[in-house]
């Protein structure tokens, strides 16, 4: 019996998801666990995995659609199976006619608005525009009174500006090596949503951040103690440095909870618990998931955790509400895979504070007794909200984080 794949929901906000890139064609095979497509909200990106196995019988909606939540956006059966019942747009297309004064108000605009009929001052010309294609259009200064829609009953979609060259806006693709002088690509969603978080964030608040190292022998012991017991039995979990850097934040978190708390302009929340927010690198780009009771757990609970929220932002299938910036009470970000000795992290606001985590380097120390050695230690940035916490506070907690690193124990 063929099924439909329908659009999923994706929070209680989100009213249209709009599809990025098809990775099946109608008629290939499919299998259950299978990546069908990626769409886009307004907050971030995911995938859709098949939950059937058998063919693609048909798509109702290309790349580049806007679509309303729980449609259905193409059928999975058996070959030879009826899909056409299945396309609410072609159904709601054959419905019986109605006249006008049978018509409510109400049921004129449904009909209308998922059309975003657009008056243009010619009553007897009426364009067809998705909203985020009218949005991109004026984004870039394109006309697009004259451009052919290739979405639903002629509709301008966001595919058709992108390959418009209208109001001198050209997308360019080539290589250095095309003779061509630059490429252009427009920014995705995903981008965007990033580049306006980083930003309101650096004008809407009084960012300060401080560096300080950490003597990482003692996580080095025992991160080689755990690859011993690794080697030994592949079932145990496998603890990373990051890992144990962010059972130190939470312990002293616990100690200065100033630290683990929004500010709300005229007043600071404080939280009793953890909720600790990691910065994810991912195709689609940087996503801030959350472990929610991050401080109620042990480190192999916590470890999983975190290995478990940053595979499902990889994968796009990381729930809305675990990314809203709201949902963590401080956040980790850790560039030291990346070779990165210093950098200032931006504040995922309202948060108050980020730490970010910096590579290892060797350096010179007094071991004692006037014999000198090289010391590993790792570089720890601390950015905080200066309306909500003093220079002298954060100093003490980043002193605190450090502390935490030099005693642990495994």
């Amino acid at each position: 019996m063929a099924t439909a794949v329908i659009m999923p929901k994706q929070g209680q906000s989100v009213e249209t998801c709009i599809i990025t890139k098809w990775f099946k064609a109608k008629g290939d095979s499919v299998s259950a666990g299978d990546i069908l497509f990626s769409y886009e909200t307004d907050k971030a990106a995911f995938d859709l995995e098949s939950s059937e196995d058998g063919i693609l019988l048909e798509i109702f909606y290309p790349e580049g659609s806007e679509v309303p939540v729980l449609s259905n956006v193409a059928v999975i059966g058996k070959s030879g199976e009826e899909s056409g019942s299945f396309n609410q747009s072609q159904s709601a297309a054959s419905a019986p006619a109605v006249t006008p004064a049978q018509e409510s108000s109400a049921a004129i605009i449904a009909r209308e608005v998922p059309q975003a009929l657009i008056t243009t001052g010619n009553d007897d010309l009426k364009i067809r525009i998705s909203p985020r294609a009218k949005r991109l259009a004026e984004d870039k200064g394109i006309d697009y009174r004259n451009i052919t829609g290739s979405g639903p009953n002629g509709r301008i979609i966001s595919t058709d500006i992108e390959n418009s060259t209208a109001g001198g806006v050209r997308t360019i693709s080539s290589s250095p090596s095309s003779g061509t002088e630059f490429s252009e690509l427009p920014l995705s969603n995903v981008r965007k949503l990033i580049a306006k978080a980083m930003h309101s964030s650096l004008q809407n608040s009084a960012q300060l951040t401080h560096h300080m190292s950490a003597d990482v022998r003692q996580l080095l012991d025992a991160r080689q103690k755990i690859k011993l017991k690794l080697a030994a039995d592949k079932t145990q979990q496998d603890i990373t440095l990051n890992d144990m850097v962010c059972w130190c934040v939470i312990r002293a978190l616990e100690k200065f909870p100033e630290a683990n708390s929004h500010f709300l302009d005229d007043r600071i929340k404080t939280f009793h618990k953890v909720h600790l927010g990691i910065a994810v690198d991912t195709p689609r780009g940087l996503m801030v998931p959350v472990v929610k009771n991050a401080s109620e757990m042990d480190l192999t609970k916590l470890s999983a955790a975190l290995k478990g929220v940053a595979e499902s932002s990889k994968k796009g299938s990381i729930s809305p509400e675990l990314i809203q910036s709201t949902a963590a009470t401080f956040t980790v970000s850790n560039l030291g895979n990346y070779g990165v000795e210093m950098f200032t992290p931006v504040i995922n606001l309202p948060q108050v504070g980020i730490l970010g985590v910096c590579t290892i380097i060797s350096r010179p120390a007094n071991l004692g007794n006037n014999i000198f050695g090289f010391v590993p230690y790792m570089g720890l940035s601390l950015t905080y909200d200066h309306r909500a916490i003093d220079g002298g506070p954060a100093t003490l907690f980043l002193k605190e984080i450090k502390e935490q690193i030099e005693n642990f124990r495994f």
